[in-house]
């Protein structure tokens, strides 16, 4: 693997010693993030922290409707879904834990409380009224707490900027896919707004793989698993004055996903349990097929945001809050579980702005409870409280030197004050384009309130304490035509919470599980309507008994190829390289599967407009029908063709 990862870093500095070499000026807009430090900054003011901003340009460009397609070519960023849309999807941010990423749709929490780790699932969240998503890898406990240590991604919906307008979408393709959309926004005085729906219905395809001979088929993945989604997103804001504005947003989804029975450690339309606990299931084809999970997540945040003095002080107070209801059924139709998270959370936060820092500071007040009404047992309703206050400098020396640090105090209910910091210092030799940066921070993250109360869950269970640093350089060339960068990351977790297989109980691991690596890339924009990026990750991850995570691929290679032409049309290319990866299957001869092959992934896609208010876009996925797995036995879609109009007004 280590040849893998030398050679891998040969051919990326070689594309851009190659792009140094050649190429026409090009210039690319600061943009603007508040992810990284919580107020709104442009990217050169970030200090050391490792940022991506995917932009509705890129979305567009690439025809996505869903955040886990846009954040797969992410450098540090890995998605595992276990089957196709719709279905159960994590993401693991530089080799860490699914639970250590902190996702957030405009600054407010879509992890569940209910889930086992309170991670996110990113596998109902659609690309609807997306502005851009912010990710940023690295330790951010400082800035957002619990579930944070190994990075955030932030979604951020669309304002209202310009007079009104009205969108409609219709899209059709390939396992029976439809979709239809339609939005307004606009800007009327001092109101501005941003309203979208939309409506998905795909027949699917069977999420137990069929083209897998390593699981019992015989009739047993036959049957398509469909998806329905609902959406509605908003966003609406009111400049009551200059100095005073109301804004605030909303978003709603309801899923139904049809799934497939788990077997011994693989997956199936239908088993039969074995007369024991302890002996393997049988495919049962001829049996009921009817196991799905329905959906309903509901988001809300209030803001009130006041400026003094010129924005010298700029004031902030915000209430957000979350509920998300999960259902599933047994494939006789019957209720297996209702699982049901709520979190809210009371924020307030001050910015000074000096002519050499911004001092913001700020205080909250977070809840979150869950409960699980199951057909056998459950967990009566149970909840935490956190209170929070964090102090933050960003520090500018000249056009050179930017240091980003901060403090934050945690009081958890159960579990006492814990204290964290971070630093993150960037220097710029503007003599050579040149930026050095680093970050070192520390995090925690609070049992959740499964791990403490549900069956498996343990009363005894610490925080988890964990430590990341990273460093590393930008260059960019021949006014921004020419960019490339190398970042080498570590992080360690300490009292790790793993599931103890003897006890049947969640524990704390003894020892340190770490993960290690470099993101890199190299983009090139010869043209002005021609740009090349291409991305590498290098991810080595030990647990506490030396063994390498699951899931997690040592090398990952993206290229993304966009060209645009007579000022109507687009195309777009993206090419992914994924490594081995270890898994923990079992396959129909109960033989264990131990490894997933690596796979090349190839996507198009193309858009034109057919008029000044007419555009028509397609694409192409796995254009070559690649056979691969991200999870053992789960299938993922072949290839497939979509093709969509949109209408402007």
């Amino acid at each position: 693997m280590k040849k893998t990862f030398i050679g891998l870093t040969g051919l990326l500095l070689m594309v851009a010693g190659q792009a140094w070499a050649a190429g026409e000026p090009s210039t690319i807009m600061d943009e603007m993030v508040v992810s990284a430090t919580s107020t709104e900054t442009t990217l050169d003011k970030i200090g050391g922290s490792s940022v991506t901003v995917i932009t509705a340009q890129d979305i567009e460009a690439k025809n996505l409707n869903s955040v886990e397609e846009a954040i797969k070519g992410v450098p540090g960023i890995d998605i595992v879904a276990n089957g196709g849309p719709g279905t159960k999807t994590s993401v693991f941010t530089r080799g860490a834990d699914s639970k250590d990423t902190l996702v957030l749709i405009d600054g407010i929490m879509v992890n569940d409380p209910s889930s086992a780790g309170r991670s996110c699932d990113l596998g109902s969240i659609n690309l609807d009224n997306v502005e851009r998503i912010e990710v940023v890898r690295g330790a951010m406990s400082v800035m957002y707490g619990s579930n944070a240590t190994a990075g955030v991604i932030n979604i951020i919906t669309k304002k209202g900027a310009k007079k009104p307008a009205v969108t409609f979408k219709a899209e059709a393709g390939s396992y029976g896919t439809w979709k239809t959309l339609g939005s307004l926004s606009g800007r009327t005085g001092d109101l501005n707004y941003s309203l979208s729906a939309s409506h998905t219905e795909i027949d699917g395809f069977s999420i137990a793989n069929d083209d897998n001979d390593k699981i019992a088929h015989e009739g047993n993945t036959d049957e398509d698993d469909g998806y329905e989604n609902s959406s509605f997103s908003g966003n609406l804001g009111y400049d009551v004055t200059d100095d005073f504005s109301i804004s605030a947003v909303t978003r709603y989804v309801d899923t139904t996903t049809d799934i497939d029975e788990f077997g011994p450690y693989h997956i199936g339309d239908n088993f039969t349990p074995g007369a024991t606990w302890s002996d393997p299931a049988t495919p049962n084809p001829e049996g009921p097929t009817q196991k799905k999970i329905e959906k309903e997540q509901a988001l809300a945040k209030v803001t009130l945001k006041n400026s003094f003095s010129e924005k010298f002080f700029i004031s902030t107070f915000s209430y957000q809050l979350s509920n998300i209801n999960r259902k599933a059924y047994n494939n006789d139709g019957t209720l297996d579980y209702r699982y049901n998270g709520d979190s809210k959370e009371l924020a307030w936060q001050g910015d000074l702005n000096f002519d050499s820092n911004t001092l913001s500071f700020g205080t909250s007040l977070f809840e979150e409870k869950m409960e699980n009404k199951a057909a056998y047992g459950g967990i009566e309703e149970k909840k935490a409280e956190t209170k929070s206050c964090w102090l933050q400098d960003q520090f500018f020396l000249g056009e050179s030197l930017v240091v980003v640090g901060g403090v934050r105090l945690d009081d958890h209910e159960n579990f006492g004050s814990k204290a964290t910091w971070r630093v993150a210092p960037s220097y710029t030799i503007r003599a050579t384009n040149t930026v050095l940066k680093a970050s070192y921070g520390t995090g925690f993250r609070a049992p959740s309130l499964y791990e403490l109360y549900s069956d498996y869950g343990n009363q005894n269970l610490d925080a988890e304490e964990s430590k990341g640093w990273d460093v590393g350089f930008e260059q960019s060339l021949m006014d921004n035509a020419v960019r490339f960068g190398v970042t080498y990351f570590a992080m360690d977790y300490d009292n790790r919470i793993g599931f103890d297989m003897t006890t049947w109980k969640y524990s704390q691991l003894d020892g340190k599980t770490e993960t290690s690596g470099v993101e890199a890339f190299a983009g090139w924009s010869p043209l002005a309507n021609l740009d090349f990026m291409l991305n590498y990750t290098y991810t080595e991850t030990n647990d506490p008994d030396d063994k390498r995570l699951l899931r997690r691929p040592y090398n990952k290679v993206s290229l993304n190829t966009r060209y645009s032409f007579l000022d109507k049309g687009t195309v777009n290319l993206d090419i992914h390289w994924v490594d081995d990866r270890k898994d923990n299957g079992t396959d129909k001869n109960g033989n264990a599967v131990t490894d997933l092959a690596a796979y090349t992934l190839v996507n198009l896609a193309a858009s034109y407009e057919l008029t000044k208010n007419v555009e028509l876009y397609g694409r192409i996925d796995n254009l070559f029908d690649e056979f691969y797995e991200e999870a053992f036995s789960y299938a993922t879609p072949g290839l497939s063709g979509y093709l969509g109009l949109k209408l402007t007004f």
